[in-house]
């Protein structure tokens, strides 16, 4: 955090705060808290099995906030399942010697960039959803998204054959 405030509590980091990024245990961050927040919040509650915050109850509480667990049956959900596996296949294609933060920053524009596209219907499909469209309800691709497996690890191997 980037303050010259004295910060003792959690009260105290999130007050005017763009972003939160939990990995503690359930429910630890409480609603009233978010209120505190800047506006259009980011909030990664990761803890699992149980976020810092369930998704419905900090859109009762803001509507702006763009939020993402580590939970398949909520939206946005962060697993290292979306990046390891490619980065690895990357790395071993390559055959490069080390992981490099340039192979890490490839596979994240990966991430993105498959993000924004229109989604497979086999996608839909297997996770018996009509749509899915970027936006805060979805920023990342779901694990089991086909276009992972090469997008993801094609980028990691031209990154580290670039040397990056």
């Amino acid at each position: 955090l980037a303050t010259t405030r004295d910060i003792h509590t959690l009260a105290d980091a999130m007050q005017d705060a763009d972003v939160f990024i939990g990995v503690s245990s359930a429910n630890a961050l409480p609603a009233e808290l978010l209120k505190t927040m800047a506006k259009n919040p980011v909030v990664f509650a990761l803890a699992n099995p149980d976020p810092e915050i369930l998704p419905s109850v900090a859109h009762q509480v803001r509507d702006d906030i763009l939020m993402a667990t580590g939970r398949s049956d909520f939206p946005n959900q962060v697993n290292n399942a979306l990046c390891f596996p490619y980065l690895f296949k990357g790395a071993l294609d390559a055959r490069a010697k080390q992981i490099t933060i340039g192979m890490q920053v490839a596979a994240a524009e990966a991430l993105a960039e498959i993000a924004r596209e229109p989604v497979p219907s086999e996608v839909l499909q297997a996770y018996q959803l009509d749509s899915l469209v970027f936006g805060k309800e979805y920023i990342i691709p779901k694990p089991f998204d086909p276009r992972l497996k090469e997008r993801v690890s094609g980028r990691v191997a031209e990154a580290a054959k670039r040397g990056q």
